[in-house]
């Protein structure tokens, strides 16, 4: 019997891909999304619609925040899995309208863990961010170094998240697995994202903003990527160890929970002036650089170790930027006529 997966999200840019891919392998699918005009809801409604050409796809248009309709669309689909990706996102943004990440990442994801814990599920996957690890300095990031040390708003929604989780999982016995975003892009990617404001500009000689003088470090994560990463984590549900000591070096699995925490990316730190680099050299056409102080709440370097989703999955990202910005390019030219 195919599996029933519900995913919030599904018009979003990871959550459309995610939805594809496990439609493509037979689940089934229920996707919830809030559609807010965050950025152009178009978009949103186009992935909506090639979503909705396959027959074991359906959504559902709402808030996380509205409990009421979240409940009544969750128990009436009873889903084997829930998949929550829906957010807030944007880390600039919050520093803007933070208020809006308190009511969408913290109430919204508690009423996601609420619905997950009443059923209950097989098993919760929920979006972290690389931005959890804020201050820190030693890099490759890996799951179980602390990451106390939060710069925005939105990366500690997203770290009190991981502690809600634990909490729950805890409690209730509910087999968790949170996962750690870095620097995702791609095709149907969301307008406010790097590689996306960057090819629009050039395509339209205005210039780009290019922090901190370029001096930045970003391990570049192709979504197709990410998402067969999370796809696969389906698969390895946590369980709750028998003893503190049965938990293996390097595994974030909690000594006292059936709870994980896993990066999925690159492991591999991209310069950005080489990837921009690589937009001039796959667009023909070279940037008008403004070079710009580091921006408040952001952090010159990220880069994961991706050991753990290798152990667990036996799979590790491994698109090289080039080739991912060549297939967003080929995109983007293709749906704007450019």
């Amino acid at each position: 019997m195919a599996r029933r997966v519900f995913i919030t999200g599904t018009a979003g840019f990871i959550g459309f891909h995610l939805a594809k891919l496990l439609l493509a392998e037979g689940f089934i699918v229920h996707g919830y999304d809030g559609m807010t005009d965050y950025y152009d809801v178009r978009i949103k409604q186009r992935r909506h619609a090639m979503l909705r050409q396959n027959q074991n796809f359906h959504a559902t248009e709402g808030m996380l925040e509205d409990m009421e309709l979240l409940s009544e669309t969750v128990h009436s689909f009873k889903p084997d899995v829930i998949i929550h990706l829906a957010a807030q996102a944007g880390v600039r943004y919050s520093l803007e309208n933070p208020r809006a990440y308190i009511q969408a990442n913290i109430v919204g994801t508690f009423n996601v863990m609420e619905l997950a814990r009443a059923l209950p599920v097989q098993h919760l996957l929920m979006a972290s961010t690389s931005s959890v690890y804020g201050a820190n300095e030693l890099m490759p990031f890996t799951e179980t170094e602390k990451a106390d040390t939060p710069l925005t708003i939105y990366a500690a929604t997203k770290k009190a998240n991981e502690s809600m989780a634990h909490s729950y999982a805890h409690l209730y016995d509910l087999p968790t697995t949170m996962f750690r975003f870095f620097t995702v892009y791609g095709t149907w990617g969301r307008p406010d994202l790097a590689l996306y404001k960057f090819v629009d500009a050039i395509l339209d000689d205005r210039p780009i903003d290019i922090y901190n003088h370029g001096d930045m470090f970003r391990d570049f994560t192709y979504v197709d990527d990410l998402v067969r990463g999370i796809r696969l984590l389906i698969d390895a549900a946590p369980v709750r160890p028998a003893t503190r000591d049965a938990v293996e070096p390097g595994d974030s699995l909690s000594p006292v929970a059936p709870f994980r925490i896993v990066n999925i990316g690159n492991s591999e730190k991209v310069r950005l002036l080489d990837f921009i680099d690589a937009i001039e050299d796959c667009l023909g056409k070279k940037a008008i650089r403004n070079y710009m102080p580091m921006q408040t709440g952001d952090v010159p370097a990220t880069w994961a170790d991706a050991n753990l989703l290798k152990r667990l999955t036996g799979y590790r990202p491994e698109t090289h930027f080039r080739d991912g910005i060549a297939r967003f390019v080929e995109w983007f030219r293709d749906y704007y006529g450019k």
